[in-house]
C-alpha cells in the first residue's frame, strides 16, 4: 500500500489550520463576550443607580442578569464549534429539570431570595437576626444572604433558611430599648434605688428623652429586689448605650455605699446546719 505523505501532510495541516482558527475565534468570542456582559452590567447598574433604585433589588438584578448573559455566552460559544444549540437547549433543559430535583434546595434558596427582594423584609446595611445568625446584611444574592457579625465574621446563610425562620430587623424602627437589670440587696429601698438611678440615666450620652429613660421593679429573688432598667437610643448606639449604662449602675450603687447582694445558702455538716452566703 503507497501512503501519499505529502497528501497527508497537507490535510493534517489544513485541518489544524482550520481547528486552530476555530480554536482562536471561540477566545476571541469569549473574550469580546466578556468586555460586553461586564459592559451591560456595570450600564444595568448605572441605569438603576440613577432610578435611586433600592441597592437590594439592583444588586439581585444585576447577579439575575450575569448568570443569564453567561448563559447565552456559553450557548453562543457551542455554536461556534458547530454544536446545534437548539438540542443543546433541549439538552439543557434536561438537565436542569434533573439537577432541580437532585438539588430542589438550590432552587427553593432562589425562590425565597426573589421573596426577600419583594417583600423587602429587611434590605442591604440592616442589621437583623435571620437564620441564627446576627449581623449587618452586605448583600442578598440569587441563592444565599452574606451578613457580617458584630465580631467580623463574614456569614453566608441560604436563603431559604432564612426566609423559612423568623426574622428580626432592628433596623426597621428609629429606636431600641435597652433590656438591663439590677441587682439589690435586702436592706436597700427600691424605691430610692429607681430615683437614684433614673435621672442619672439622661446624663448618659446618645440615650434619647423620648422615649424616657424607665426604670421599675421587675422582679424578687432570694438576693433582694430586681430593677428593670431600659434607656431607649438609635440603632447606631446601642452598644455605647448598653456598656454605659451598666458601668453608671455599678458606681451610682457604688458611691451610695449600697451593701452587695447576698444569697444565704443552708449547708449541713455532720447532723449540724451551717448558714453561708453567696454573693
Amino acid at each position: 500500500m503507497n501512503f501519499n505523505f505529502q497528501s497527508m501532510g497537507n490535510t493534517a495541516l489544513a485541518v489544524l489550520t482550520t481547528v486552530g482558527l476555530q480554536i482562536l475565534g471561540a477566545i476571541a468570542l469569549f473574550i469580546i463576550g466578556r468586555i460586553i456582559i461586564n459592559f451591560c452590567i456595570k450600564l444595568v447598574n448605572h441605569g438603576l443607580k440613577r432610578q435611586n433604585i433600592d441597592p437590594t433589588i439592583n444588586g439581585y438584578l444585576t447577579s439575575t442578569l450575569h448568570v443569564l448573559l453567561n448563559i447565552i455566552l456559553v450557548i453562543s460559544l457551542l455554536g461556534w464549534f458547530g454544536i446545534q444549540t437548539a438540542t443543546f437547549a433541549g439538552l439543557l433543559a434536561a438537565a436542569a429539570f434533573a439537577i432541580g430535583t437532585a438539588w430542589s434546595g438550590l432552587l427553593a434558596n432562589f425562590a425565597a431570595g426573589a421573596f426577600i427582594v419583594v417583600l423587602r423584609p429587611f434590605k442591604m446595611g440592616d442589621f437583623i437576626t435571620a437564620g441564627g445568625v446576627t449581623g449587618t446584611v452586605e448583600e442578598i444574592g440569587l441563592f444565599a444572604t452574606t451578613i457580617n457579625t458584630p465580631d467580623n465574621v463574614r456569614t453566608v446563610v441560604g436563603n431559604n433558611k432564612i426566609f423559612a425562620d423568623n426574622i428580626q430587623n432592628f433596623t426597621a424602627n428609629p429606636s431600641r430599648r435597652v433590656e438591663l437589670t439590677a441587682q439589690l440587696a435586702h436592706d436597700v429601698n427600691p424605691a430610692q434605688a429607681i430615683a437614684l438611678l433614673l435621672p442619672k440615666l439622661a446624663s448618659i450620652p446618645n440615650v434619647l428623652t423620648n422615649p424616657a429613660p424607665e426604670v421599675t421593679l421587675l422582679a424578687f429573688n432570694p438576693m433582694g429586689p430586681v430593677l428593670a432598667v431600659r434607656p431607649h437610643c438609635h440603632n447606631d448606639h446601642y452598644w455605647q448605650v448598653y456598656f454605659d449604662t451598666n458601668l453608671l449602675i455599678n458606681s451610682a450603687f457604688s458611691d451610695a455605699k449600697y451593701p452587695t447582694p447576698e444569697q444565704p445558702v443552708a449547708i449541713r455538716t455532720n447532723g449540724l446546719a451551717v448558714t453561708a452566703t453567696t454573693h
